[in-house]
């Protein structure tokens, strides 16, 4: 029988439930918040990547998982994948969910009680939660790279990975190095170029950002980036929702002096074709790279679901739209004003994170951090099941200074509704 005590601060000190055990621990906890499943941190460390320290993760843990491995630079929201980095620890990219003195794995509880957390069409259709979200905070940029399309990453076992931006402005009170990012290659610019670009792998820096364009970031807004097309995102922390996947291939060999290994280009190359520059550059999606449109294609601003501002909240789309046709994620900002109470309702399981303020998520409390210690737990993260979603959740703001204000993605084709890029321009223009 688990102890309805209240939990440790030190996740660690946790129970760690497995097999059997997860089920009815999984099936309480969904009862006790009335569909609310609260989730630890989940960090994540980059080697070959500088932190920006606006994670709110205590300094003193930046390298907790030790200097070999690199400073903690992301951290993950709902995630059910594993992060793909050498030396990785069993668990590295799990979110676990924390009910009463114990915890277990989000992957362990879906895997146990599937519709009941993320509703009978996702379940069927993919037997988990096929996405994920996650901050990533960097003192510089990240190389020019690209994540592979389905049939691409289904050749060395993977899937492949859309993904999205968004730049909470909570977590950007300074620019860091470097914000702006390079997308694509500049029209007219050809593949034997970018081969020269590999060629020169070894010489120094091989030039490839001579063939790119950037653009400057600019803190409320986003970008939606489909499998194949080159960016390396710059210094603001970015909440990004992605398909479940850390596919990629790193195409810049050199970023503010440190070099980039062969290895991380060809990480996702089958075995014979890790030399072969012509399947390297052909992995690519000539067309979106080289688009002449490509802000008009791939920019997003954020778009109010409602007109309830004078009700004391706003929900605004943040991420939306498709790529290549699917609608592969979505993504909401709530924002609830000092001493309001609002109910949301949304069409299906999403997983949240608090980026400012303190309240209630029906009877859970939630408030955001100021500093968080490698191994303690917080109340700023949730997972919202399809039955919680659907039914309506309870957001009540207790503080008379300051907004309430979360994050929240959704997994595939939940919002058939929602916008498409470039909507917030009918906005603007009324």
């Amino acid at each position: 029988m688990i102890s309805p005590t209240t939990p440790p601060r030190n996740v660690r000190q946790l129970k760690t439930l497995t097999g059997t055990e997860v089920k009815a621990a999984a099936e309480a906890a969904i009862k006790l918040n009335g569909g609310l499943l609260r989730l630890a941190p989940c960090w994540v460390p980059r080697s070959f990547l500088q932190p920006g320290q606006r994670l709110k993760l205590d300094p003193k843990d930046l390298y907790a998982f030790g200097l070999d491995r690199g400073g903690i630079d992301e951290r993950w929201f709902g995630s059910t994948t594993e992060a793909a980095n050498d030396n990785r620890t069993p668990d590295e990219g799990l979110s676990y969910v924390v009910y009463e003195n114990s915890r277990f794995t989000l992957r362990e509880a879906i895997a146990a009680v599937g519709a009941n957390i993320i509703g009978d069409r996702l379940f069927k259709t993919y037997g988990k939660w096929p996405v994920y979200s996650k901050f990533f905070d960097n003192m510089g940029p990240i190389p020019h790279h690209m994540h592979h399309d389905f049939p691409l990453a289904e050749k060395v076992g993977q899937q492949g990975k859309p993904e999205a931006y968004y730049f909470p402005p909570q977590h950007n009170n300074v620019d860091n190095n470097f914000s702006y990012t390079f997308f694509g290659l500049n029209p007219g610019t050809t593949k034997e170029e970018v081969k020269q670009c590999l060629r020169d792998w070894n010489k120094g820096d091989n030039g490839l950002l001579d063939l790119s364009a950037a653009y400057r970031l600019r803190p409320g807004t986003g970008w939606l980036v489909g499998p194949g097309i080159l960016h390396a995102p710059g210094s603001l922390c970015t909440y990004e929702p992605q398909w479940g996947s850390d596919v990629f291939g790193m195409y810049q060999n050199l970023v503010e002096g440190r070099p980039v290994p062969w290895d991380l280009l060809v990480k996702d190359v089958p075995a014979d074709k890790k030399q072969n520059i012509d399947y390297i550059v052909d992995q690519l999606d000539w067309e979106s790279n080289v688009d002449p449109e490509f802000k008009k294609n791939h920019y997003l601003s954020p778009i109010p679901v409602g007109d309830t501002a004078a009700q004391g909240y706003v929900d605004r789309w943040i991420v939306y739209g498709k790529v290549n046709g699917k609608q592969y994620f979505t993504a909401k900002e709530l924002t609830v004003d000092p001493g309001t109470t609002c109910t949301i309702t949304d069409k299906g399981a999403s997983s949240a994170i608090v980026v400012q303020g303190e309240g209630y998520m029906n009877t859970l409390r939630v408030s955001s951090p100021k500093m968080i210690g490698f191994t303690e737990l917080t109340e700023d993260e949730v997972f919202i099941t399809e039955a919680a979603a659907t039914k309506g959740i309870t957001f009540k703001n207790t503080s008379t200074t300051e907004p309430l204000v979360l994050l929240r993605y959704f997994g595939p084709d939940t919002n058939p509704d929602a916008p498409n890029v470039g909507d917030y321009k009918k906005i603007k223009n009324k």
